[in-house]
């Protein structure tokens, strides 16, 4: 079993030499992870065996109970501190992503930006989200008042994807810390490096305990993880991964949050801004090299401002630079084996009638995959039902909104999406069948700390992020207390007909009424 993100491709190297560029193996028992651009090794860490898994989760058992036992003040200002810290280092955390992942500066540096706000917004929010209140009693019974808790799991484990190694894992690690729960981290065996920087950090803020661990390894040591014991499992990559993810945890009836792939759809009507929807299209399509759950992957603009939208976007398109250099709009592809799909896909797409308006069948030349712009391929290609996660994109002409719905909704996943419209732009969100979606940008609903992230269908379940981001982590716990003496006793054999049938008088007349 794999436990990696979007469907990777697990290469086991020979020797330190000869590694192919951004593969990730084992090398004398440890693991080592490689720049993408280069080959050079980045890294490389001891992997960890069954037991050791079994004892960092041991270990975070009794960490989880000191870490609860802070309460939220303290989680907060421990969590602040590690923000603080993350945020003076910023050129050494974006340094090290460039260099095992591949990413330019710019787009390392960004995510960062974002994930420091995520982890403020946890630290700030998990009292007033997770902490006890009394709720609404009943009128039937008046002398029960209730209280609702939330209450950590205890240990939660998380498996974390290559292509956002700070920002994703973080999204459920910094949640489920706030939560007060412990943490075991098995980061991709892509990024190893990112992932042991942010816990040795984490580490100076917390020294008492191993309240957040990290285990190295492939695909084997996460589904270790996944049979491990913790109490709840959050995962980032591919379906077909998250399944058997799921199906390990059901041995134990685990309980998992999936975050899965997705083909999102942006929409762009026929009164929007088409200059600002090109914009939005292209950076969409083209961050990260492509490499984005979320990224924009089809495009459907209506027909009265299809050609001016292409042009804008093809010339737009033109101008960005890509290569091996982390100063390139557009760096390498991170997984080899990702490679072969995009490579695969265009060439489905030109093979089945569609044309290349940027880009062709040389797209892929070694690490990094040119951005390609496809049109007239037709909707039950591979280019444009299946996730390629690379920078190309399909542009298709509709005639109507309800057209480009229907087919943005066509495909079995369900995570992202975004709409171009002045009139109409919320409605048309409304329509689509995604977790999120932006109206007039693209990526928008992942930056806003407070909104909740997470799709459907093959793309999972489960949400990380805002308010139900931090009940993710946390189980309801439900506590109904006596406090006054019971007037229609009925939770006791000492009611009696007349009780009951003064119960049954004081229910109709409360509920008997069609209004």
């Amino acid at each position: 079993m794999t436990a990696t993100s979007e469907g990777s491709a697990l290469t086991q190297v020979p020797g330190a030499s000869g590694i192919v560029p951004g593969a990730s193996g084992i090398v004398d028992g440890h693991l080592v992870s490689t720049s993408p651009a280069t080959g050079e090794e980045v890294a490389r860490f001891p992997v960890a065996a069954p037991a050791d898994v079994a004892a960092a989760v041991e270990r975070a058992r009794a960490a989880g109970l000191w870490w609860e036992q802070l309460g939220y003040a303290e989680r907060k200002r421990r969590l602040l501190r590690f923000r603080s810290l993350m945020t003076q280092r910023i050129g050494d955390l974006a340094a090290l992503m460039v260099a095992e992942g591949g990413k330019p500066r710019i787009d390392a540096t960004m995510e960062i930006f974002v994930t420091v706000e995520h982890i403020a917004w946890a630290a700030k929010h998990a009292r007033k989200v997770l902490g006890p209140r009394r709720v609404g009693g009943s009128l039937l019974q008046p002398e029960y008042a209730g209280r609702l808790e939330y209450r950590p799991y205890g240990v939660v484990g998380v498996i974390g994807p290559w292509n956002y190694p700070l920002f994703t894992p973080m999204g459920s690690i910094a949640y489920a810390l706030a939560a007060g729960n412990a943490v075991v981290f098995k980061p991709s065996e892509y990024t190893p490096a990112v992932g042991q920087w942010y816990v040795d950090l984490f580490q100076e803020v917390v020294p008492e305990h191993p309240v957040l661990q990290i285990v190295h390894g492939l695909g084997d040591v996460g589904a270790t993880l996944c049979r491990s014991g913790v109490d709840k499992l959050a995962f980032t990559g591919s379906t077909g991964t998250g399944k058997k993810v799921m199906a390990a945890c059901a041995e134990s009836l685990t309980p998992v949050l999936v975050e899965c792939g997705g083909k999102d759809a942006l929409l762009v009507d026929a009164d929007a801004d088409v200059r600002a929807a090109a914009d939005a299209a292209l950076w969409g399509a083209m961050t990260n090299a492509g490499q984005s759950c979320v990224g924009i992957e089809r495009v459907y603009v209506h027909e009265k401002v299809y050609d001016q939208f292409l042009q804008m976007l093809v010339a737009d398109a033109e101008k960005l630079s890509y290569g091996e250099d982390p100063t390139q709009d557009i760096g390498p592809i991170t997984m080899p084996g990702q490679r072969e799909t995009i490579r695969r896909h265009i060439d489905a797409a030109l093979a089945d009638g569609g044309r290349a308006l940027l880009g062709g069948p040389d797209s892929v030349r070694g690490p990094v995959a040119r951005p390609t712009i496809l049109v007239d391929v037709p909707e039950s290609n591979p280019a444009v039902c299946e996730e390629t996660f690379g920078p190309t994109m399909t542009v298709a002409k509709v005639k109507s909104m309800d057209e480009a719905v229907a087919k943005a909704n066509a495909v079995p996943y369900g995570l992202g999406g975004a709409v171009f419209a002045k009139r109409h732009g919320v409605a048309l969100a409304r329509q689509l069948r995604a977790g999120m979606v932006a109206v007039n940008s693209t990526f928008a609903f992942a930056v806003l700390p407070a909104l909740p992230f997470g799709g459907v269908g093959q793309s999972g379940f489960g949400r990380i992020h805002g308010q139900d981001g931090l009940r993710e982590f946390a189980r309801a716990s439900s506590i109904a207390k006596r406090r006054l003496p019971s007037v229609i006793p009925l939770l006791t054999y000492r009611h009696t007909e007349k009780s009951v049938a003064l119960a049954e008088r004081i229910v109709r007349l409360m509920h008997g009424r069609s209004r």
